[in-house]
């Protein structure tokens, strides 16, 4: 008679897995078949990080805007947001107009700006930029991301199959690579079981099979033996995701948007305690070359209004003081506009960090537009000491052992 072990294995020879199982799984159950670990996440409690990319170099002077600065005006006659129409958030600096869903978090003091992030030598390429900011290593000698030493798995202790998730379709660098095997899905609606070519009607039967098998061979812990059971624990994952989505009524109107969209997904998962502890989504677009300012708005819209959303959203349901969210974007612009209306690849940017336990109020100085480098604003705050709060203050992690040296760490979080 066969063991558990010995059923599993030679169940999965007989399904298709790249076709009936979600790649994550796939990944899942190479590293565990391989070496029969399961890593789990740093103690960071019942806390979760949800990291949202601005892919394409957010112009940095035109979100967070130095209002009351001549240079600011005279380095972009067309692009330069008025005085008066800006969010004011201190004396000297204040946010896009497109931002104002951003204004309780603010008002509430949630809302922390980190001003003139960046890093020394920063590169201008995207593709360059991405990988320094993602591994945490301008040196770019790391081949794993920052995120992926505190999150080594597909479950964190309690053995949840989702306790990292990112939206789209690959793993972004930040969460790769082995053992990690974060799930990874385009949409609510890809992380279904997929029918079978020559079965198509009987796809809800193939589910219902499959969590029947995970029940006859469940062992005494609640997916203790996930991946072991990768193939049936597919099913479990795919099952817990669409109840959470169909049961789940938002306490606010999200934008349907794909960060929208997958804001609502974090917030279910976290209201249904499915273990989520780290989600990663992407908002492209930002490569404003030409014509920026009503791209640029349309972009800040869509952030400011998915977040707002999500924060009342997590407000109304009383999980603010579990999830922190951070924004990042692989570089800024430059300070003058170009001849198309628009701006070139630049260097220091703010980032944003927002959430129940945030200490609000804006980090680092106003940019110095008369102290430039190679028409290049100079950056004050190393990316990686703000990794290094998140680290230490919200993932329980120790920011040296990640990040391989020491950073000073910002006072953002109570």
């Amino acid at each position: 008679m066969l063991d558990r072990r010995e059923f599993l294995k030679s169940a999965l020879v007989g399904i298709p897995a790249g076709i009936y199982m979600p790649n994550i799984f796939v990944r899942a159950l190479g590293t565990a078949m391989a070496d029969g670990s399961r890593l789990a996440l740093a103690d960071g409690g019942d806390r979760t990080l949800i990291v949202v990319q601005l892919a394409g170099g957010n112009d940095g002077l035109n979100t967070v805007v130095p209002y009351q600065d001549g240079r600011y005006y005279s380095a972009r006659p067309t692009l330069a947001l008025r005085p008066e129409t800006v969010i004011p958030l201190t004396a000297e600096l204040g946010l896009h107009p497109a931002l104002s869903g951003l204004s309780r978090v603010w008002a509430e003091g949630r809302l922390a700006v980190v001003e003139g992030v960046g890093y020394d030598h920063p590169s201008l390429s995207h593709f360059e930029a991405m990988d320094i900011w993602q591994t945490a290593d301008p040196q770019r000698g790391r081949q794993s991301g920052w995120l992926s030493k505190v999150v080594a798995g597909a479950v964190d202790s309690q053995g949840h199959p989702l306790g990292a998730v990112a939206l789209g379709a690959r793993l972004p660098p930040a969460l790769c690579c082995p053992p990690n095997a974060a799930a990874v899905i385009e949409g609510p609606e890809a992380f279904r079981l997929a029918p079978d070519p020559k079965y198509p009607a009987l796809t809800a039967a193939r589910e219902v099979a499959l969590r029947r098998l995970y029940d006859a061979y469940r062992p005494p812990a609640p997916y203790a033996a996930l991946f072991e059971s990768a193939s049936v624990g597919a099913a479990v994952g795919m099952a817990q995701l669409q109840q959470a989505l169909e049961s789940y009524r938002p306490a606010a109107e999200y934008p349907q948007t794909a960060l929208g969209t997958g804001l609502k997904l974090f917030a279910a998962l976290v209201d249904r305690g499915l273990g989520l502890r780290v989600g990663y989504v992407i908002q492209g677009g930002y490569d404003t070359h030409a014509e920026q300012a009503r791209t640029h708005e349309a972009l800040l819209r869509g952030l400011g209004d998915a977040l707002a959303a999500f924060y009342a959203d997590l407000a109304a349901r009383g999980h603010l003081d579990r999830v922190l969210v951070l924004t990042w974007s692989e570089f800024g612009r430059r300070v003058a506009e170009n001849g198309s209306r628009g701006t070139d690849h630049g260097t220091a940017a703010p980032m944003f960090v927002l959430g129940g336990r945030v200490r609000g109020g804006v980090y680092g100085s106003p940019p110095d537009l008369g102290r430039l480098d190679n028409g290049n604003l100079r950056f004050e705050t190393d990316f990686r000491a703000v990794y290094a709060t998140v680290l230490q203050a919200w993932l329980g992690a120790d920011p040296a052992e990640v990040l391989g040296r020491s950073f000073p760490t910002l006072p953002l979080l109570a």
